[in-house]
């Protein structure tokens, strides 16, 4: 999965960095990440902050192992060499450097809730970095503002060797499992029943926690459940959220084409008969 990058090392502790000449800026504009793309190697290059002639405002994001990467607040040069890439092409055609990809969603992430609270919520003054924390702050109200994570889950639906795949109605265009968001009040156990039940009207029992990912080009914190179908199988699909639900026998499931996702995982794992 994208998060799987090791033997790197990904670090999102904050601290008040200031950036070095060598040290990685990461420029994110409608969905878009600026940087280098090799077609033959399959590798991305972002580039340095040496590399930005203007002056403004680097706040720091995160490292990967040694190198520091940040964001350049309201930059508008482009360095030469670099070009805007769309960041959701990474998942169609899988970057070789793992640990890349990962920047970039994280990135995406970060640049869009720096971007959406540039004024307080509670008073509409311009809030102001924090020094100590990943935070912004009202000087006007005191309002603090943490970064915000969507809770969602990804379902696998068993149905004995059968695995409910769907298709979004709209977007992403290959093979999926169920999935949603956890709405105010609710558990993730119950997203789970409500989201099958919404989408295909399906009961579900057996619910299982398999593992979570991050999942920034929509800030989301993903939380992967296998489940099986309880009693009647019949798929009645909300044609509004999706395009395509069908029960699927595991060695008839086709794959996504990176493996990137929780989803692609959990559908290989049912595919390979290791969901146990």
């Amino acid at each position: 999965m994208i998060q799987d990058i090791a033997p790197h090392v990904f670090n999102n502790h904050f601290e008040n960095k200031k950036p070095k000449e060598d040290s990685f800026v990461l420029v994110v504009r409608n969905g878009q990440i600026l940087c280098r793309y090799d077609d033959y190697s399959k590798d991305l290059f972002f580039p340095c902050y040496g590399e930005f002639g203007e002056s403004g405002k680097a706040v720091y994001l995160f490292s990967i192992d040694q190198d520091d990467y940040f964001m350049l607040e309201n930059t508008t040069e482009i360095p030469e060499g670099y070009a805007f890439y769309a960041i959701n092409s990474f998942l169609r055609e899988r970057v070789s450097a793992n640990y890349k990809s990962l920047a970039a969603f994280t990135a995406m992430h970060l640049e869009k809730w720096y971007q959406d609270n540039r004024y307080c919520g509670s008073c509409g003054h311009n809030t102001e970095y924090d020094n100590k924390e990943r935070a912004l702050r009202c000087p006007e109200c005191g309002n603090v503002i943490y970064p915000r994570i969507n809770p969602a889950v990804i379902v696998g639906v068993r149905n004995g060797d059968r695995l409910l795949l769907t298709r979004y109605a709209r977007g992403y265009g290959h093979n999926a499992l169920v999935a949603g968001f956890t709405e105010i009040g609710e558990t993730v156990e119950e997203t789970v029943k409500r989201e099958v039940m919404e989408e295909t009207g399906l009961k579900v029992t057996n619910i299982t926690y398999y593992k979570s990912q991050p999942w920034g080009i929509a800030q989301d914190i993903l939380m992967g459940f296998y489940c099986d179908v309880d009693g009647d199988d019949s798929i009645r699909m909300d044609p509004s959220e999706l395009k395509y639900a069908e029960w699927v026998k595991r060695e008839d499931i086709v794959l996504q084409p990176s493996e990137y996702s929780l989803t692609n995982e959990m559908m290989k794992m049912f595919k390979e008969n290791k969901n146990k």
